[in-house]
């Protein structure tokens, strides 16, 4: 094993980066990577690269004026926004949202969507799972890190499972990990420490030294390793741990500057001062997101996860939805329509939700409050029937009246269009116990 030994660089889970970069040793919950690959060829990697993208809207988006709006209720309720018409007939969303408004036989719509638990948290939204329930030992895995273990890489070079989202300073909302299956199943969070070490920008004479040294390790170690990959004391796992390390896939994958200009002009400009408040807290609308997430799967992730904007207005609902709903329609209209463009809309699911809507009622500050009875989630993509809305609300938008849709419904729906079946895949756990994905495991008749 080669240890490479030098200063310190932190990475966003607080494990040094020389430390980390242990190759044959690499320090995924004390597993090799030679190991962890071998691991996840015999879990049976598919040869179809299914994926999905969520987008979690951290705070409860508010139902009532982006997905179920309700022009005929009192003032208290109705809000300042109008429904406007799409492209299918019968549907209507939001006046802030036409981008999406003109292609809605793109989408499906849920409006009754059931099941919040009613925290604070994107622990419901990452797993399927209350996290108040009884979990197994270590905790549910979000089901990026289930997809990982179940499925394995696409790209030997290219992890399973990326989280696109900054750290967000209300750690609940923060994007979950792999529960009881341990760090070979985290995701990856090219954050911009990572990326810089990752590049070679901003360049000094240190840096430059430091990168020798590890080059100088590199090749030694490639030497070593090879001739032990001819003399059979290797095995061609150890092969794929060196790809793993010396391909530039995923780099090139995040480098927005290899994107054609028009269709990066498409999903709009990053303005991390747009919201004008939290700015510093890591709730930011960054619109390159949505363009990075359809690159990642390209490049061979299964799961891409993104935090998008905030969403928690017991105040100024209103002002704050002219501000941040109309860069969530451009960022998701542009991501869907750009799955279409390149075939790639059978296979890539894309869903945005957050973990529950907010009061019918608007209070005193002109905002509204938590609602976990009810609230939405917008579906496109994975060969799903869409132009549709399923459920619908009583006339104040208090409860679901047609069609509830669990919350785990739609977990079941994401793992059917990943071609995992999950009423007989199972997981064991920490203590050898199988463990099954989700519990309700039908999924939404109307999708699929």
């Amino acid at each position: 094993m080669l240890r490479l030994e030098d200063q310190s660089i932190r990475l966003c889970d607080r494990m040094p980066r020389r430390s980390f970069m242990q190759i044959g040793g690499l320090a995924m919950g004390g597993m090799s990577l030679p190991q962890i690959l071998k691991a996840q060829e015999q879990s049976g990697k598919r040869s179809s690269h299914k994926a999905v993208i969520m987008i979690f809207l951290a705070g409860g988006p508010p139902h009532q004026d982006m997905f179920d709006l309700k022009p005929d209720a009192p003032d208290e309720v109705r809000g300042e926004f109008k429904p406007i018409d799409t492209n299918v007939p019968g549907i209507q969303i939001s006046e802030l949202m036409p981008r999406v408004a003109g292609m809605m036989d793109k989408f499906s719509i849920i409006r009754s969507l059931v099941g919040a638990e009613g925290r604070h948290d994107s622990f419901e939204c990452c797993t399927g799972h209350h996290f108040r329930s009884s979990q197994p030992q270590g905790g549910w895995p979000s089901l990026g890190s289930a997809l990982s273990r179940v499925a394995g890489p696409v790209h030997p070079t290219v992890p399973p499972y990326i989280d696109l989202s900054h750290t967000m300073a209300h750690d609940p909302w923060n994007i979950k990990g792999p529960g009881y299956l341990g760090l070979t199943h985290a995701p990856f969070r090219p954050d911009g420490r990572v990326m810089e070490n990752m590049t070679l920008n901003s360049i000094n004479k240190g840096r430059l030294s430091e990168r020798t040294r590890l080059l100088e390790d590199l090749d030694r170690f490639r030497r070593t390793s090879e001739t032990g990959l001819t003399d059979g004391t290797y095995d061609g796992y150890t092969q794929q741990a060196l790809d793993v390390l010396s391909s530039s896939r995923l780099v090139e994958a995040l480098d927005l500057e290899r994107e054609d200009p028009k269709v990066r002009a498409r999903y709009g400009k990053d303005d991390p001062k747009v919201l004008s408040y939290k700015l510093d807290m890591g709730y930011q609308a960054i619109m390159s997101r949505f363009l990075l997430a359809r690159r990642a799967v390209e490049a061979g992730a299964r799961c891409v996860t993104c935090s998008f904007a905030h969403f928690d207005w017991h105040g100024n609902n209103f002002g704050h939805a002219r501000k941040v709903v109309p860069l969530l329609d451009q960022g998701v209209a542009a991501l869907v329509q750009d799955l279409h463009d390149r075939g790639m809309d059978k296979d890539v699911t894309v869903l945005v939700w957050g973990e529950f809507g907010r009061t019918p009622k608007i209070n005193k500050n002109a905002g509204r409050d938590h609602w976990p009875r009810v609230h939405a989630a917008l579906m496109a993509g994975g060969g799903m029937q869409t132009g549709q809305v399923i459920g619908s609300t009583n006339r104040l938008g208090e409860e679901a009246v047609d069609r509830p849709v669990h919350m785990q419904e739609v977990f079941a729906t994401l793992y059917h269009n990943l071609g995992i079946d999950v009423a007989s895949t199972t997981i064991e756990d920490n203590n050898g116990r199988p463990q099954y994905l989700i519990d309700q495991q039908t999924p939404i008749r109307e999708l699929v």
